[in-house]
């Protein structure tokens, strides 16, 4: 995690081949976490997510598209023609973003500019 966390994905790789495995389950695992950082190192920059100030995990994330999206598009015996619910969670993620303001305005100056 350290080397991750230094931006040095390739020296994290290096660590786990070297890694001693105490179970073939152990071993799996190891395996596993070794083909994901292969096949995302693109993706992985701690580093500069750290200077950014940006978290890291995803947890923040799944927590607020529980909260923005299946509180109001998965209530019980809710249904959605995709256009609408994709326009609603616009609007959703604008209250909560506190954008709404500039949405709304800049749909009231399109709907204004189709009318003239």
């Amino acid at each position: 995690m350290a080397r991750l966390n230094f931006g040095d994905v390739e020296s994290g790789l290096w660590g786990l081949q070297r890694m001693n495995a105490a179970s073939a389950e152990d071993e799996e695992e190891i395996e596993k976490l070794i083909g994901y950082l292969k096949n995302n190192a693109h993706r992985i920059n701690y580093k500069a997510c750290k200077r950014g100030q940006y978290p890291s995990g995803s947890g923040g994330i799944e927590s607020a598209n529980k909260f923005i999206c299946h509180v109001r598009m998965k209530r019980s015996g809710a249904w959605w023609y995709q256009i609408n619910g994709n326009k609603m969670l616009r609007l959703r993620c604008a209250f909560y973003n506190e954008t709404f303001d500039e949405v709304f305005a800049r749909y009231k100056r399109l709907k204004s500019a189709k009318k003239g």
